[in-house]
């Protein structure tokens, strides 16, 4: 089966009793590995980002030298190319290594969460994250609408939005940071959509790579 141009609102069709069975738990296994994945990933990035807004040392070395929030920053991205570009050639613990790594990496950088807000605050913007995120991820699973378009918009619509982010850096002008904060949410309302409805479809294969369960939670993520 070609994922690539797997057609939705076709799925299972010609299946029937055990075949339509088998189909549909190697999807739903598929999809759960790689829900446990990304559940492993935030909360590694959960411990990191605790440990290291519990040390002062380490939060002075990070947010008062930019250099660093550089560096940390081409980490991030230099791993999410390697890890796209190769995670077929990778072995399992080298592929399980790198999604770790980019998960603590982000719990570095996302440290100064628990300094600049509350916990009250820190647990609603979760809780209300973890629902956007569940609604839109049944949507995707269910849906019979093929989010392709949707989810190349979104994509294109994503590196606009980076690039906004760094022209507002020097900028400073907090009216256009709302608006691409609002911009933010509604960009990854729809490529979560799209990304579990392209998870699902992968899932639906039995001769996908061992490996595509940590590209599929790094692509949630």
């Amino acid at each position: 089966m070609n994922n690539l141009n797997y057609d939705p609102t076709n799925a299972g069709s010609g299946l029937t009793g055990s075949g339509q069975s088998n189909w549909q738990a190697a999807e739903q296994g598929f999809v759960t590995r790689v829900f446990n994945w990304m559940f492993m990933g935030l909360m590694a990035t959960a411990v990191v980002s605790f440990i290291v807004a519990s040390n002062e040392m380490i939060l002075r070395a990070v947010y008062s030298n930019m250099w660093i929030m550089i560096a940390l920053g081409i980490g991030l991205f230099a791993l999410v190319i390697n890890i796209s570009a190769n995670i077929t050639k990778m072995s399992p613990q080298a592929a399980a290594l790198n999604f770790f790594i980019y998960s603590a990496l982000n719990g570095v950088l996302l440290s100064s969460i628990f300094i600049v807000y509350t916990s009250s605050s820190i647990f609603s913007t979760f809780c209300v994250a973890a629902a956007t995120f569940g609604v839109m991820a049944l949507y995707g699973s269910t849906t019979k609408k093929d989010l392709t378009g949707i989810g190349s918009l979104c994509f294109m619509a994503l590196i606009g939005l980076i690039i906004a982010q760094v022209v507002n850096m020097f900028l400073h002008n907090e009216g256009f940071a709302s608006i691409l904060n609002y911009a933010g949410v509604l960009i990854f309302v729809g490529l979560t959509a799209y990304d579990v409805q392209k998870i699902k479809q992968m899932g639906q294969s039995n001769n996908y790579h061992p490996n595509m369960a940590i590209s599929g939670a790094l692509a949630l993520y």
